[in-house]
């Protein structure tokens, strides 16, 4: 089923959308996805694909993982994704599990981004969050990053309390890549609650990075805007 999969992921390449998406994942020497290499395949496409390997064992998983192409390492976590939804309690443990083995190999902020939520999220939202806090402060940016978008699982659930902790921990992070995530959920607070997120704002307005700040104000009026940036400087 692995050779199957990675067949079908081969036929659909793009070199003109892979050159593109290279550039976006900023895959150059020094950069943040320095060395990924991508074939230049659509998220819905991934996701068929995904659909129709839905099966696939963790093992074959894990060497989809352990490769250098970015969409070799996406569509086993949208597989993973789908399988954690239909699992027990007991495989979504194991799941869970396996994603965290797994962390150094989800590394760009799609694969996070799309994965984080719906399984360290939904797995810890009722339960104990030391985890959750062990990878706030790991020296992974990525492992930071999966901490910031699982609280998005609680958000959507009106639980708040972790992610404003998870942001006044990140306040300090030395990665864009932290500020513009920890600057997202802060914005989805304020959706659903902006008492809650202005709360946070008037406590570190000044003193949080400025990308971070520019994320969490952006759906304020212009007038809010201006006046917690003025704050800012």
């Amino acid at each position: 089923m692995l050779i199957e999969l990675r067949k079908d992921l081969h036929k659909l390449a793009n070199p003109e959308k892979a050159k593109l998406l290279q550039r976006f994942f900023k895959t150059g020497k020094g950069e943040y996805g320095e060395g990924d290499i991508f074939l230049g395949i659509m998220v819905p496409q991934q996701r068929k694909i995904a659909c129709k390997y839905k099966n696939l064992k963790l093992s074959e998983i894990q060497r989809l993982l352990q490769s250098k192409i970015h969409e070799e390492r996406l569509t086993p976590l949208f597989i993973l994704v789908e399988q954690y939804k239909k699992a027990d309690y007991a495989d979504k443990k194991k799941i869970f599990d396996f994603y965290l083995k797994n962390t150094k190999n989800i590394n760009n902020w799609d694969l996070v981004d799309l994965s984080a939520p719906r399984i360290v999220g939904e797995y810890l939202f009722d339960k104990d969050k030391t985890i959750l806090y062990e990878l706030v402060k790991s020296e992974n940016f990525w492992e930071r990053r999966i901490a910031v978008l699982a609280t998005f699982y609680f958000i959507n659930k009106n639980q708040f309390a972790d992610a404003l902790k998870v942001g006044e921990l990140l306040l300090e992070d030395n990665h864009d890549l932290i500020h513009k995530a920890t600057g997202w959920m802060l914005r989805e607070i304020g959706k659903r609650d902006q008492k809650a997120e202005e709360g946070f704002l008037s406590k570190y307005c000044k003193i949080m990075p400025r990308t971070m700040l520019r994320y969490a104000i952006e759906r304020f009026s212009e007038s809010m805007r201006k006046y917690y940036l003025g704050k800012k400087l």
